[in-house]
């Protein structure tokens, strides 16, 4: 009878060990993960970079959006749109999430370009290579001197100063003693290398911020030798200064209309300086109109009596201070002006 006593306890110990052993096997397993899941990308045809991200999946309560640029979102309800900041091909990945935490993945590639339909440019810089500047196209003014307008900068060619990388030309403004300037930028120019006579130029450019910088982008025509400024005639396409931020002037100079006595206008972008903005010339024998987003603020008739029906040649700047750039916010240490590109249209 002992003995029974003793196999009954022993069979009512394992049974209690079985039990529990089978119900700690369940542990971490307790929930549902998302199923179904979905993902779905739109890119805009509008060459502005936004992609209508959707993400559907059963069980899930929120997502998690990985743009493939080092760049995420969450959304509850897996709808949301995002703005490339560059052109390119990028694998995006959302990771759907339960309520118990549980997840599953999906992936697709999204490819960016900035082009919309329409007419191809008969000539084109897109700053898709990594480096220095294509010399076949790009020189520089060197130096320091004021260049007439009491500028600050001492440029250079360096790579600090002036760059391609990650699809933008980045022309660099830096505060530091150089040369016997306080700051360093760059100045690219055509000259020599391209120059054209009427079409459409069309730049993507993001500009820089802060008190006393003064990024241009502008033509000069080839003949300054000869017809020294502003019998050679100037076409400010963009010019900015930190200390009006983010108005945008738009300026021809000839006989007549030097240095502050320029033809221009202006107008407001609300973020020149955060964003990519195209800024244009539309230039012929009978008219120049200059534009941001294919909005037209400065329009002036051309004619022979003008020396606006000839070569020009393309420059790139980014001064510092000066008659036009104004006082100089002394916590400004840099600032870049990025052109995403260039193209011609004829």
């Amino acid at each position: 009878m002992k003995n029974l006593r003793i196999s009954l306890f022993i069979m009512l110990v394992s049974f209690l060990f079985a039990a529990c052993g089978k119900k700690n096997e369940g542990l971490g397993s307790v929930g549902t993960p998302p199923t179904g899941l979905t993902l779905k990308a739109v890119v805009s045809t509008d060459g502005s970079g936004n992609v209508a991200f959707t993400a559907t999946a059963t069980n899930a309560v929120s997502y998690e959006f990985d743009f493939g640029n080092g760049s995420f979102q969450n959304s509850t309800n897996g709808t949301l749109t995002y703005k490339y900041p560059a052109e390119g091909t990028f694998t995006a990945k959302v990771t759907a999430k339960s309520s118990t935490g549980h997840t599953a993945t999906k992936s697709l590639a999204v490819t960016i370009s900035f082009a919309t339909s329409g007419p191809t440019p008969t000539w084109s810089e897109e700053f898709n290579t990594d480096g220095a500047p294509n010399p076949a196209v790009w020189g520089y003014d060197l130096g320091a001197g004021g260049w007439g307008n009491n500028e600050l900068e001492y440029y250079t060619d360096r790579s600090t100063n002036v760059i391609v990388s990650g699809g933008t030309l980045k022309i660099n403004l830096k505060k530091e003693d150089y040369m016997g300037s306080a700051y360093t930028s760059a100045r690219l120019k055509s000259d020599q290398k391209f120059a054209f006579k009427y079409g459409r130029l069309e730049i993507r450019a993001k500009l820089p911020a802060g008190g006393g910088t003064w990024p241009a982008i502008w033509m000069l025509g080839s003949n300054y030798a000869t017809s020294p400024w502003p019998a050679c005639g100037e076409i400010d396409i963009m010019e900015h200064v930190g200390n009006q931020l983010n108005k945008i002037f738009g300026t021809l100079h000839y006989p007549g209309h030097s240095g502050a006595n320029g033809n221009g206008a202006n107008t407001t972008i609300s973020t020149a300086t955060t964003e990519f903005h195209v800024y244009a010339v539309d230039w012929s024998a009978t008219s120049i109109k200059i534009s941001v987003d294919g909005t037209v603020f400065q329009t002036v008739a051309n004619d022979s009596s003008l020396p606006f029906n000839q070569n020009f040649f393309i420059i790139l700047n980014v001064a510092m201070g000066g008659n036009f750039g104004g006082a100089v916010d002394p916590a400004v240490t840099g600032g870049t002006m990025e052109i995403d590109y260039i193209r011609l249209y004829q």
